[in-house]
């Protein structure tokens, strides 16, 4: 039996271009080194939090193709950080809508920037609810904190803003986690960033984060065994003594 791709062809039916024949890269770096660590961390921590889970993918700075209209004229930059569910976790140049059974992201962060606000507050914000669905849109400015985070309304396909808890938090429906800022330092870099949280509110841990805790946490439990073990010789001295 012929395949889908041989089948249409003979119908004179010309398919859809193939993901790994569509460009994956707009040749465009980040807007600063502190917006790639920002999206470098986002990834690290699900990916680390997540990793016995293999029904999800997460994506920074790659295109998702939605339409072989826009996939031919390649006039859409792909969102900073977003998240699939229910997928198969494995390696992708880009997000092609066609191959994937429709499914379209169900999380998009923008990190914002002077010049790239308006087109994540205009034309992209417009094709992540009309053409893509997005249930979650999220925009954060990796420099001063701010941060807000939108739900989509089927019936209008327009995104309505939601209110943050007392922390500042938004909860994330699709992913089970929470969304919220937090100051700290990373690398050289010293600034609020948007990290994950858990159902507990504790923040999800970059591999490299969770390493130190864990040598952090072996160091004290060696400085109490010591304690215990020079209290106990001790003890030991007293009663020879008497």
């Amino acid at each position: 039996m012929r395949d889908a791709e041989t089948s249409t062809m003979d119908l004179g039916i010309k398919p859809p271009p193939r993901g790994v024949d569509l460009p994956y890269s707009d040749g465009e770096p980040m807007e600063s080194n502190r917006h790639f660590e920002q999206m470098a961390l986002l990834i690290r921590c699900l990916k680390y939090a997540w990793r016995a889970r293999d029904d999800f993918f997460v994506g920074g700075n790659m295109f998702v193709y939605f339409s072989e209209l826009q996939a031919k004229a390649n006039d859409f930059r792909g969102p900073d950080l977003f998240v699939v569910m229910d997928t198969e976790r494995r390696e992708r140049n880009s997000w092609v809508v066609w191959e994937e059974e429709g499914r379209t992201p169900n999380v998009v962060i923008e990190l914002l920037s002077p010049s790239t606000e308006h087109v994540d507050r205009g034309d992209k914000m417009r094709i992540y609810a009309k053409l893509l669905h997005v249930a979650e849109y999220y925009l954060f400015d990796p420099w001063d904190g701010r941060f807000e985070g939108y739900e989509l309304e089927r019936g209008s396909r327009t995104y309505r803003r939601r209110e943050a808890d007392a922390q500042g938090r938004l909860f994330s429906p699709s992913t089970g986690l929470t969304l919220g800022v937090l100051p700290g330092r990373l690398g050289v870099i010293e600034a609020p960033w948007l990290r994950w949280f858990d159902a507990d509110g504790h923040v999800l841990p970059a591999p490299e984060e969770d390493a130190k805790s864990l040598a952090t946490a072996v160091e004290q439990e060696k400085a109490r065994v010591d304690d215990a073990e020079r209290r106990i010789a001790e003890l030991e001295r007293q009663l020879r003594e008497r």
